[in-house]
Formats: structure tokens, sequence, C-alpha cells
């Protein structure tokens, strides 16, 4: 099914390169971001780290850091709330 997209607001530099890119390329400023649009959909995301990947990765090439955990406690005994 065919759908109508209107850009507004687009940077003046970008519709230029837009059009000298498409003028390269033989075909339309349409479409050649149609091409573009395709292209950059349908790459596959990399998957991006999460934060504790993140800092471990600059921490471990530094030798790690080893932590002392506090002992845990056990839990306190639930209030009664009959009456």
């Amino acid at each position: 099914m065919a759908t109508t997209m209107t850009i507004r607001n687009m940077d003046e530099q970008i519709k230029v390169r837009l059009r000298v890119q498409a003028a390269l390329h033989g075909r339309s400023m349409e479409d050649e971001a149609r091409d573009i649009l395709r292209a950059a959909l349908s790459a596959t995301p990399t998957r991006r780290a999460s934060l504790v990947e993140a800092i471990r990765a600059r921490v471990v090439p530094l030798g790690g850091v080893e932590l002392e955990l506090p002992v845990r406690e056990a839990m306190r005994e639930l209030p009664e709330l009959s009456a």
C-alpha cells in the first residue's frame, strides 16, 4: 500500500545534498530519499551495551575492583495486624 509522506522544515543543506546525491545516482529526490530510508531501516540495529557492561569494559582492563559486600541481615518479623 503506497503512503504519501511530507517532510517539513528540512534543513536547506540537507535538501541540497539530497538533490546532488539523487542527481549522481540518476534519480529523483523522492526516489533517493526512499532508497536512503529503505537502506537505513533494513539494517539490523546494533545492540548497545547495558550500563553494567559499559562500566565493566572500562574497569576490567585496569585490574577490576573488589568491593566488600555488607553482611546480610535476616528479614525482620512482620507485625501482627489482626485485632
